[in-house]
């Protein structure tokens, strides 16, 4: 269906079909990014008012480095609470929706690029968080675990019983994806009979060049602005992808 022919249709189709591919499919597989949070009030890097935005002393992805980490850790930490850790928010209707979807047993896996723990919240259980989790931290001394509460209450550089940092498992820049991480989200994209790209400018590589391993018919964007992979899309919604879920599934 060309373009134009696409964007004929009216929203309710949109979500007709949507809920028709879901009733149909057996294998969904569900790729999100920031903008699945965003409904939650964690704000996305590249939006008007998102990280990017904001003004500090060194700019965000130069704070959020491994080297500005192992250097000045007491800056990086000062930072990271201040903006990457949202302890009070909650599951939005994206987030409640692919639960539904996964105890309808159709949804196998999502893949995500948040670091906020959110699908675990909602009830998802095959989740892989390409960019790590805030709710995971470790020492670098002796690898002991630590919760987030750990972290939050920290007055400074949290550091563990065994006298070492503690650091976030989450995937700094200059720092690779898991490779284990990224070989399983490879089989669910090469598997699945259906795609859901929600939530994601895909901009961000190499989690973005992941969706090039399906090879279905039934890929679904939905994000409040255009992607480059909309011509490509069976679906393309523009719009909230909690309201957009949440019509198609409840």
């Amino acid at each position: 269906m060309k373009r134009r022919d696409k964007d004929k249709i009216s929203m309710e189709e949109k979500i007709s079909r949507l809920k028709e591919y879901i009733s149909g499919s057996s294998n969904i597989v569900f790729f999100g990014g920031a903008g699945v949070s965003t409904e939650s009030g964690i704000p996305d890097f590249r939006s008007t008012d998102g990280l990017f935005s904001t003004r500090y002393e060194y700019p965000p992805e130069i704070m959020l480095s491994h080297s500005f980490f192992m250097s000045r850790t007491s800056e990086f930490y000062r930072f990271y609470r201040d903006k990457m850790i949202y302890p009070g928010a909650k599951p939005n209707l994206a987030h409640t929706a692919l639960a539904e979807i996964e105890r309808m047993g159709k949804l196998k896996a999502i893949i995500t690029q948040n670091i906020d723990g959110l699908h675990h919240i909602a009830g998802n259980t095959n989740i892989i968080e390409l960019h790590g989790s805030v709710h995971r931290n470790f020492c670098m001394e002796c690898s002991g675990p630590h919760a987030l509460e750990f972290i939050l209450q920290a007055e400074d550089i949290p550091r563990c019983l065994c006298g070492g940092i503690v650091k976030p498992d989450v995937v700094l820049y200059e720092e690779g994806l898991d490779d284990t991480a990224l070989s399983d989200a490879v089989k669910f994209f090469a598997n699945a009979d259906m795609l859901i790209v929600g939530g994601t400018s895909l901009l961000v590589y190499p989690a973005a060049g992941l969706i090039n391993y399906y090879t279905g018919d039934k890929l679904v964007v939905i994000n409040k602005t255009e992607t480059h992979i909309d011509q490509k899309a069976n679906i393309a919604i523009y719009g909230s992808i909690g309201e957009v879920l949440h019509r198609a599934c409840f």
